[in-house]
């Protein structure tokens, strides 16, 4: 009996043990015991890559965790996978884990550390891109917009005021990435030195900046850089392997990145599967034949790949980005880019011909691709309710006297003629920032709002009354306690329009056709599905069935100009008009 006691209460000691061990240890940063034998990362030897010793060749594909709804990350993965590609790239949008200066936000569709495991659970490695500057059509190429309150900021140096921000940035970003690197027992097998530098090149010590930032909070896997042919020489840096980017597969490509780094592995960090679409533009489109036959000559060279898109995603919210060379032009809400995903997630042709061609490069049978998702046609949708954004305040640039529009400014029209009447009159103007340039030399005057004097007959005019109109999502929320009207027989804006979508039991995807509509943005439950404008060419908003629930769900459309009276919800994209690359 006492040796049964003594078993008993020996059992019980042992148990509070492995209790207090648990409680103690940081299994955060345990290696499984599989993993220990981890310990030669990914290396560029000469003319190859080695991973743990023995040859490997990268078959990746861009996904940004930002842009695809979480509850989707698994899918889109496992069709990467699918496809015969081995790796997963992403960028981190700086702009959105730190919208406001010391505010940090790693939560929900932000959750990397989240996005990470699912990789490896699906089996790919990664490589990560965190910046701090991403480009990615993505607004002031993932920089938060407050960096330039400063007016003296220089985004993308050494400049004290963007170092210091990066600086704060990194401490939060990185030890969330350093914790997955590959010999910590973690599917990160390189990181990214900032990118693209080479087209910028401002300061010939950033990018060693970048590195030392990197080395220092904790990177110890494979460094690269990345740049197109015309940038490699000024975005290359001692001790990173440089990568090229490009879509067309030039003769002289490869032969001039051995001029850069003599002996080392080649990779495409970046091949453009497709193209991204600004408004009142064409849907840009590349033939799936071209795409396959250049890939296949690319691997031909034993080269590594990466696909630049796998799968593009939304640009959900305001965050679209937009290019001004000769003139501005922002970026379209869809982010389709006609890559082998669809932006819903959907196969096309250009995938299937990718996946073949990629099953002659693995020594294992691919694994069968996952089913689609059935996509939902809900009919059409009726807004018998409004509220006029002028009611919802307290008491393009659009201008408005006594609620009358009378004309737009922008940047190529500077000036407008108002009609004089008698008598006192009140003057709005509604400021929207339609993307801040993501790429090229104009980063640094992306200050948005009225800059400067408002002129009346050369006259200041002073004492407006300023209000921000971030309509995030507790801003939608706040419109429930508006008082709502009926929608009057020639709606216009600027206003908000409030209708029901009913959905049946299990919630599908589905696409919003806001036709009669002129410009604004589109709600779903407190959701942004990002801007919709009928200069085009996209038709139709893409709204993830994982944001809908059985039953009613709230749609409110923000329209600036001429309302319609329905939208329809439809099982297929309207992208718009085709324009077939070459």
């Amino acid at each position: 009996m006492r040796r049964e006691q003594r078993r008993r209460l020996g059992a019980l000691m042992l148990l509070l043990l492995g209790v207090l061990l648990v409680r103690r240890f940081n299994w955060r940063e345990f290696i499984p015991f599989k993993m220990w034998s981890r310990g030669i990362g990914l290396q560029a030897v000469e003319s190859m890559f080695k991973l743990e010793g023995k040859p490997f060749r990268i078959f990746g594909g861009s996904m940004h965790y930002f842009r695809v709804p979480r509850d989707y990350w698994r899918d889109r993965m496992l069709k990467m996978k699918a496809c015969g590609l081995n790796t997963l790239t992403t960028y981190v949008a700086w702009n959105l884990h730190e919208p406001a200066r010391g505010k940090f936000d790693f939560s929900g569709n932000l959750d990397i550390e989240a996005f990470i495991k699912i990789a490896a659970d699906v089996g790919l490695w990664v490589i990560m891109r965190p910046g701090p500057y991403i480009c990615a059509e993505w607004d002031l190429g993932g920089l938060p917009s407050w960096l330039l309150r400063d007016k003296n900021m220089e985004l993308r140096t050494t400049y004290k005021g963007f170092t210091e921000a990066t600086d704060a940035f990194f401490d939060k970003l990185i030890p969330k990435l350093a914790r997955y690197q590959y010999r910590k027992g973690g599917p990160i097998i390189a990181v990214q030195v900032e990118n693209e530098y080479g087209s910028y090149a401002k300061d010939p010590n950033y990018l060693d900046y970048v590195k030392t930032a990197l080395l220092k909070r904790g990177i110890v896997e494979l460094l690269m850089t990345s740049d197109n042919k015309d940038g490699l020489s000024s975005g290359s840096l001692e001790g990173v392997l440089a990568t090229i980017n490009f879509q067309k597969l030039e003769p002289v490509l490869f032969s001039y990145l051995d001029t850069i780094q003599s002996k080392k592995p080649k990779m495409v960090m970046e091949y453009w599967t497709g193209w991204f679409d600004h408004w009142g533009s064409d849907h840009h489109v590349f033939d799936a034949d071209m795409v396959a036959k250049t890939i296949q000559n690319v691997l031909k060279t034993g080269a590594s790949i990466n696909l630049y898109m796998f799968h593009g995603g939304t640009n959900f919210g305001f965050m679209n980005g937009a290019l001004h060379f000769q003139e501005y032009k922002a970026d379209v809400t869809s982010y389709d880019y006609d890559a082998p995903l669809t932006e819903s997630g959907d196969y096309t042709s250009k995938y299937f011909k990718l996946r073949d061609l990629f099953s002659k490069f693995t020594e294992e049978p691919l694994p069968i691709p996952p089913s689609t998702m059935t996509k939902g046609s809900y009919g059409m949708v009726e807004f018998k309710q409004y509220v006029s954004l002028w009611d919802v305040l307290q008491s393009t640039e659009e201008v408005f006297v006594s609620n009358q529009l009378v004309g737009s400014i922008d940047y190529n029209n500077l000036e407008l003629n108002i009609a004089e009447v008698p008598g006192y009159r009140k003057l709005r103007f509604l400021v929207e920032n339609c993307g801040r340039v993501n790429y090229g030399p104009k980063q640094n005057t992306q200050r948005k709002g009225i800059i400067g004097d408002v002129l009346l007959r050369n006259s200041p005019l002073r004492n407006f009354k300023i209000y921000s109109l971030d309509m995030k999502k507790s801003f939608i929320e706040s419109l429930q306690v508006a008082q709502w009207n009926d929608v009057p027989d020639e709606p216009v804006g600027p206003a908000f329009f409030r209708g029901t979508l009913r959905v049946g039991f299990i919630p599908l995807d589905t696409f919003l056709k806001l036709e009669g509509w002129e410009k604004g943005a589109a709600f779903v439950n407190g959701q942004n599905l990002g801007r919709y404008w009928d200069i085009g060419p996209q038709g139709t908003l893409y709204l993830p069935g994982t944001w809908l629930h059985p039953g009613e769900n709230e749609i409110i459309i923000f329209e600036q100009y001429r309302a319609g009276r329905i939208l329809q919800s439809l099982d297929v994209p309207l992208l718009g008009k085709t324009l077939y690359v070459d």
